[in-house]
């Protein structure tokens, strides 16, 4: 449908944009802050400059609103936390010393202070940090920062529309406080947090702000009655209050369901929707409840997550059709653009033919600008944008570069057979065992050792021409003696080999398939200052030849211990890299394991006699409403079974997952059928123990005793502790020891520290089983 003129204005807008900058300045300022290279004035100017940039990048692009409050340091629904006053009681002390110090406090932790949970945001890979609430929580407003921040906006001249967390979603994405009763319900709350919303709404007022967003993605989950009457409730509460802007309730992510009826008859003044592939439904939805009469609706017709170009035709024909059904219609992408890249263009070394088809944040702001001129003033108005853009889309769907017949041939010729192993578990452990000889509650590591500034001094060292590829693979060739030195001597029984010569644990495969795209510049933030370059997955995937095999290989020559072999699984490749949208994503799921199985096959003919397959995103990547789970879960599955399923049976196979809600997929977690699972365990207190106990997990498991994302030393005794507390669920006999996550972005110092009480906690409770094995 070609949409006539709108009769109203028309804005274009959206809902946040990338923080680092676009060299990460950023990550520079605050990781200098940190190490005291950089004072708190210098980091806030930094700060600022940074929004600013921003601000005008989303205006120089044709944006007419601007957002304020997306910007953080570290971790939105931390910034709420501040907001709302919900501060832990052992940071208490911290923040009211120095509020900036006890905020990274609260992310980080100290040598003495353990930091907030963190999990994942939605199915994205965004980390966020996980709000503790108790009965005994009292809420007070804050609204410095997002008053602070409106006002910068305002005072260059933009339009700018404050963004919050929804008091909803912060409690539904809260746990219960250490300590507290593990039935008590955040969301029991909710009437002590709404005063606490309307005064922050009415400073923003004050401060000029004419509409306040409020976020609440979590209403497009399944929510029970009482949930979506708390919704009810908060914005009946919140729409009835006198002193505050006009509110505009948004969600993405998918579809809202039940609480979009909810929310369209709330007394706010606008609803913004997810109406791209993945909330679709909303459309239909929305006209089910009869639209939104009188109100303002923001439609994502531009996907938020993801790097291809916009269908312009597709999407004013959605606009057009969104016309009939709203007082008002604005555009918007599906979310926001922090979970992009910021700028396509500064990709120099991308196939020209593969750059017409990408869209990052500054491109995506530009095609919401074009879709909204073209809904205000018809087609006529962006005709050449759209003969671009048909242009563009018609290569796309044309090009010898997204479909490899060899490929194709392969995955239609997998049959059950290959998902499965040859000999069961109880059969494989017991070959297992006899191969590698390893005591009671071995230790070990996920996988990478620190990313040393030697190690990047090396990397630029080569693409500059300072020194050959000889002189590097020395340089790799010597971490990794160091590193496999350094294990044998703390003790460690199963040795990774540090992956010095990768630069990510995505990117590094990706460079070396064909289908996938490596760019250059194209950061995203994964948590705090960690940034990631996810891969785009733009054709058919194979692997050309072996990819980890060498460093493996030489790295076992090098001691008579065990070493693994280690590779990211076939889920989270997905994940973690802007997957094609233009196949199922099991189709390619498929295609990435059967590359994947090449070198795991690989690594077992070399020698290798334990293989780690990651897959940290398999909880991550669950669909968000239950009824998708099934037929997620099942090509999940079966593209991880048939990864690791060549092998044979006295191979160890080990998988690793972490910050994510694992009791939520401990039946997939079993159907995998790895031999050995390392979780994230630290920051939860061993959840993760009690929930494969609950479900009957019969394999070996490894929860982690040693939280790597905090910068604290955990000590011994610590460990230990956490390690009785694992064998309440597990038998010692299929516990392993190990730290949650690699060890890439910690330092040496506390690499070494942390280890060697990791291995004096395994011994001690080794001992305090068998002390004749001891």
């Amino acid at each position: 449908m070609t949409p006539k003129p709108a009769a109203a204005a028309v804005r274009a807008t959206v809902y946040g944009y990338p923080r680092q900058g676009e060299n990460r300045e950023l990550k520079k300022a605050v990781e200098g802050y940190w190490k005291g290279r950089v004072d708190a004035g210098a980091l806030r100017e930094t700060a600022a400059e940074l929004r600013r940039s921003n601000w005008r990048q989303l205006t120089e692009a044709g944006l007419h609103e601007v957002p304020t409050g997306d910007f953080s340091y570290y971790d939105h629904v931390l910034d709420t936390s501040v907001m709302v006053g919900a501060v832990p009681d052992r940071h208490r002390a911290a923040v009211e010393a120095d509020a900036l110090d006890g905020y990274f406090a609260m992310a980080r932790g100290t040598q003495d202070v353990a930091p907030l949970e963190m999990t994942k945001w939605f199915d994205t890979n965004y980390h966020h940090l996980v709000p503790e609430l108790g009965p005994d929580t009292v809420f007070t407003a804050d609204s410095r920062k997002q008053v602070a921040e409106l006002k910068e906006a305002l005072a260059l001249g933009h339009a700018a529309r404050p963004v919050l967390v929804g008091p909803v979603t912060y409690l539904l994405l809260a746990k219960p406080a250490q300590g507290v009763a593990p039935d008590f319900e955040p969301l029991n709350l909710l009437d002590r947090l709404i005063p606490v919303y309307a005064e922050v709404l009415a400073d923003l007022r004050a401060a000029g702000a004419e509409w306040v967003q409020l976020d609440e993605p979590a209403l497009v989950q399944d929510r029970t009655p009482a949930e979506l009457d708390a919704a009810a409730r908060a914005y009946r509460d919140l729409g009835g209050t006198t002193d505050r802007p006009k509110l505009l309730v948004a969600s993405y992510f998918g579809r809202l369901g039940d609480a979009l009826g909810v929310l369209a008859k709330a007394p706010v003044e606008g609803l913004a929707l997810d109406f791209t592939e993945s909330g679709a439904a909303n459309l239909e939805d929305l006209a089910g409840v009869g639209g939104l009469p009188g109100k303002r609706l923001v439609a994502g017709v531009v996907n938020g997550r993801n790097v291809w170009i916009n269908d312009y035709q597709k999407s004013l024909g959605t606009l057009g059709t969104l016309l009939g059904l709203a007082d008002r219609v604005d555009v918007a992408a599906s979310c926001s653009l922090l979970h992009v890249p910021l700028d396509a263009a500064a990709e120099r070394g991308v196939d020209p033919q593969i750059a017409r088809w990408l869209a990052f944040a500054r491109q995506k702001a530009a095609e919401i600008a074009v879709l909204a001129r073209g809904l205000a003033q018809g087609t006529d108005a962006v005709s050449a944008e759209l003969a671009a853009n048909r242009a563009d889309l018609a290569s796309r769907a044309g090009s010898a570069l997204t479909r490899d017949p060899a490929v194709r041939a392969r995955a239609a010729a997998v049959t059950d057979a290959d998902g499965r192993r040859s000999q069961p578990y109880a059969v494989r452990t017991v070959a297992q065992r006899a191969q590698l000889g390893l005591p009671l509650l071995p230790t070990t590591t996920i996988g990478s050792f620190p990313q040393t500034s030697e190690l990047r001094v090396a990397r630029a060292d080569l693409r500059a021409g300072r020194i050959d590829a000889a002189g590097y693979e020395e340089r790799i060739k010597d971490e990794i003696r160091e590193v496999l030195s350094f294990q044998e001597k703390a003790g460690i029984d199963v040795l990774v080999h540090g992956e010095p010569e990768r630069n990510d644990m995505v990117q590094y495969f990706a460079e070396q398939l064909t289908g996938c795209l490596a760019t250059e510049h194209g950061w995203v933030q994964s948590y705090g200052t960690r940034y990631v370059r996810p891969p785009v997955l733009a054709g058919d995937i194979s692997r050309p030849e072996p990819m980890t095999v060498r460093w493996t290989t030489y790295a076992q020559a090098q001691t008579s211990q065990p070493v693994k072999g280690m590779l990211t699984g076939p889920v989270t490749m997905l994940a973690w890299s802007f997957v094609r949208d233009d196949q199922p994503l099991g189709d390619t799921a498929r295609q990435m394991a059967l590359a994947l199985r090449d070198e795991v096959n690989d690594l077992e003919a070399a020698g290798t006699s334990v293989i780690q397959v990651d897959e940290p995103a398999l909880r991550e990547t669950l669909p968000l409403r239950a009824a998708e789970h099934a037929a997620y879960l099942a090509w999940a599955t079966e593209s991880f079974r048939l990864t690791t399923s060549g092998v044979r049976p006295d191979t160890q196979i080990h998988t690793h997952m972490c910050y994510a809600e694992f009791g939520d997929i401990v039946r997939a977690i079993d159907d995998l059928d790895a031999d050995v699972i390392s979780l994230e365990a630290a920051r939860s207190h061993m959840q993760v123990a009690d929930e494969l106990a609950e479900h009957g997990y019969p394999r070996e498991a490894g929860p982690g005793v040693w939280d790597i994302h905090s910068p604290r030393v955990p000590s011994a005794g610590e460990a230990a502790a956490l390690l009785r507390k694992g064998l309440e669920a597990i038998p010692a006999e299929r516990l392993w020891v190990n730290p949650d996550c690699g060890l890439k972005t910690r330092g040496w110092p506390e690499t070494r520290a942390s280890l060697e009480n990791l291995v004096a906690a395994a011994r001690e409770v080794r001992a305090e089983l068998a002390p004749e094995r001891s």
